[in-house]
């Protein structure tokens, strides 16, 4: 039982409490079987007058009941004997479930029943339906939430004023609204989640996490970090050699930056903006600010595509200023590795790049100063954690027993206002808004699967006019369905693959269209690069790309982030209609990079679901991250943006950022003014709702 309850995010009494309905039934009240109308669910009451077990077209039990305004069927595909002998006729039945028309007449399939005596009385509430696993029945679940609503401490942990200021109930009443709903309760209010029980639990769940992240923030500012004040020759002279001049937005965000960077606490400073609106540069800077007060920097980005960019941009810019970089990911052989992890050690390396590989066993820094965390949301909180957790003991200048590392992160996918102020509300935030000039928009085109001929022709001329293309093929989905193939490999209809099977389906699918492209274009280099190639030459194909050598590169999505070639001026991408809001708007923006007009176009497969339908519309219609960012977060939720799908943190389980946005505004009032005071119902607060779980979620 523990472990079936576990699944469920439930471990202790309180969380029984919490766990609430999904829906709800009236149970109430009885319909007569001639006023059941189709479709709707109803309770009916009658008396068994024929039970007997059919074998046509599959075993079957069927049981026919009467009650004095008609006859109604009900049909059991799975069944016990027990079942059978409980239906008997003569036996009282009081059933629950939707009339359809059936083949003798009216009938309920697979209802809820119970065998009941004459007069028996209805129950006075609404049955609650209950989120639940396999082997975890309704009614085991509705006996364990009432002896934990008998035994769990439900008083208030809220000053008594906070529930009237908004004409919400007091917290017992709403628990008990919500578990035990009287008849006459607006059922559509509350399957809806917007009758006022609702919204206390929404407001005490929002305050719960606005509370957790303040206190984070505080405790941050408690920490030590080495105070990274002296400027140095190496930020002005990569200033002064830059071929181009920073934009307002990022000379803003570098002033943020470096005025943490001059603090004794660590710095956990989110630096966002849209896709090459130059935040590279930025970090740059703030890693030179860490190596000229004498520490080590860390720059980590999520694939090895991303961190080589990173590590050719950083080279081009540091190296000439006589700063050491070292290069460190898991494709590297073991003697390049045990090098790199040596000059790391031993403070040689001064800017050391790489993918997750950085904060693995083995690697240890001299004097860590500054962690920057690429794409952020692409990592586990844990894997963030080990990171930071390398600069925990820093023994270089500044540096000290206890001393935490500052921390840049950044995303190219911008964050709605809504995320920035729940999930991101501990961190500070740094934004470029605008793009360099001489950025040219990119124009992006709709064309359905069956003008690929068209789509074809393009690519030819745009090559043959000394452009470059990329194809981009489908991804696999975070849940492991793998993207329908290109080549049409085929699998049984209604099945799901598993992970390496949809592995193996996206590399097909990858393969395929490499081989049938480079034979159209046999007047043409044809690249090909996925997840599965080995490191060494997914860098050889991004470096012949980039210096021209290859025209047209096939590719997964592993060229999401970070690809950086200006001459590449077309995109197609493939089964368009698959990939979210905001992979379409990161793959979008590998090209217009240069001086060129560039076009993206997304060749989707008819018929077009709904979803589908939306997304693509939101990308024609608009270049704009933010707008695209928060459409995107309305369609799948704020997981992907969190990075805390990957570490099993919890997110919020009743309120939502977007429709509950005026609730998260109270809640975000009601916080600093809780720990000010009354810290005692603050902290109690806490202990109710966190139970140990805002760690991970607060980092």
């Amino acid at each position: 039982m523990k472990a079936k309850l576990a699944k469920l995010g439930i471990h202790r009494d309180f969380d029984l409490v919490l766990h609430l309905p999904l829906r709800y039934e009236d149970e109430t009240r009885l319909t007569p079987i001639a006023e059941a109308h189709e479709g709707a669910p109803v309770q009916v009451e009658g008396t068994v007058i024929d039970s007997q077990i059919a074998y046509r077209p599959r075993r079957q039990l069927i049981c026919k009941i009467e009650d004095a305004s008609g006859l109604l069927y009900l049909r059991f595909l799975n069944f016990y004997g027990s079942q059978a002998k409980a239906l008997a006729p003569g036996a009282r039945v009081r059933a629950f479930g939707e009339v359809r028309p059936g083949f003798f007449g009216a009938e309920m399939i697979h209802p809820r029943y119970r065998v009941v005596r004459a007069g028996m009385p209805l129950p006075e509430a609404l049955t609650p339906i209950y989120p639940t696993t396999a082997g975890l029945p309704q009614a085991a679940l509705r006996r364990l939430i009432a002896q934990a609503l008998a035994q769990c401490e439900l008083d208030e942990t809220l000053p008594a004023d906070i529930p009237g200021r908004f004409g919400m109930p007091a917290f017992r009443d709403a628990i008990d609204a919500l578990h035990r709903p009287r008849p006459g309760e607006d059922a559509r209010a509350l399957t809806e989640r917007s009758h006022p029980a609702w919204q206390r639990m929404k407001l005490e769940e929002l305050l719960a996490q606005q509370l957790s992240m303040r206190l984070h923030y505080r405790e941050r500012k408690r920490k030590i970090a080495p105070a990274l004040g002296r400027s140095g020759a190496f930020t002005a002279g990569l200033l002064e050699r830059l071929p181009f001049r920073l934009t307002r937005a990022q000379v803003r965000a570098w002033a943020e930056i470096e005025r943490d960077l001059g603090q004794t606490h660590p710095m956990h400073r989110l630096l966002q903006g849209d896709v090459g609106s130059g935040k590279t540069v930025v970090a740059a800077l703030s890693a030179l600010r860490a190596v000229e007060n004498g520490l080590q920097a860390a720059v980590m980005a999520p694939t090895e595509i991303l961190a080589e960019q990173h590590y050719r941009k950083f080279s081009e810019w540091l190296a000439p200023l006589g700063v050491q970089l070292t290069w460190l990911s898991g494709s590297q052989k073991k003697k390049e590795r045990a090098a790199a992890a040596a000059d790391i050690a031993s403070g040689a390396t001064r800017v050391a790049v790489g993918t997750h590989a950085l904060f693995q066993e083995g690697i240890s820094f001299q004097s860590l100063g500054l962690a920057i965390v690429d794409e952020q949301h692409r990592f586990g909180v844990e894997q963030r954690l080990a990171l930071r957790a390398k600069g925990l003991c820093t023994q270089g200048s500044g540096g000290g027993a206890g001393v935490e590392p500052h921390q840049l992160m950044m995303s190219a996918t911008p964050i709605p206002r809504t995320l920035s102020m729940s999930y991101y509300a501990d961190l500070d935030v740094s934004l470029i808004d605008e793009l360099p000039p001489g950025r040219l928009p990119v124009t992006t085109k709709l064309i359905a699967a069956e003008r690929r001929d068209e789509v074809l022709l393009r690519v030819r001329e745009a090559c043959r006019a000394g452009r470059q293309a990329y194809w981009v093929c489908p991804l696999i989905e975070d849940n492991g369905v793998a993207a329908e193939t290109l080549a049409g490999n085929a699998r049984a209809p209604g099945r799901r693959p598993g992970r390496r099977q949809a592995e193996a389906l996206q590399l097909q699918t990858v393969l395929d269209t490499h081989a049938r492209l480079a034979a159209e274009f046999a007047e043409l280099r044809v690249g090909l690069v996925h997840g599965r190639l080995p490191g060494p030459d997914k860098a050889a194909v991004m470096a012949d790309f980039a210096a021209g050598k290859i025209q047209l590169l096939v590719a997964t999505t592993v060229i999401e982030v970070g690809v950086d070639v200006p001459n590449a001026s077309l995109m197609i991408i493939e089964h368009a209609e698959r990939f979210g809001l905001a992979q379409l708007h990161q793959l979008r923006g590998r090209v217009g990079r240069g001086v060129a007009d560039s076009v993206c176009i997304l060749l989707y497969q008819k018929p077009l679901g709904e979803n589908a339908r939306a997304r693509l519309k939101v990308v024609y219609e608009s270049s704009d991250g933010f707008d695209i960012a928060r459409q995107d977060l309305l369609l799948r939720g704020p997981g992907e943006y969190l990075g805390v799908r990957q570490s099993g943190a919890p997110l919020l389980r009743f309120a939502d950022i977007e429709r509950d946005v005026g609730l998260l505004q109270a809640a975000r009032d009601l916080a600093p003014q809780l720990l000010q005071l009354h810290p005692e119902h603050a902290r109690r607060h806490l202990a109710r709702w966190m139970a140990g779980k805002s760690e991970l979620m607060n980092v």
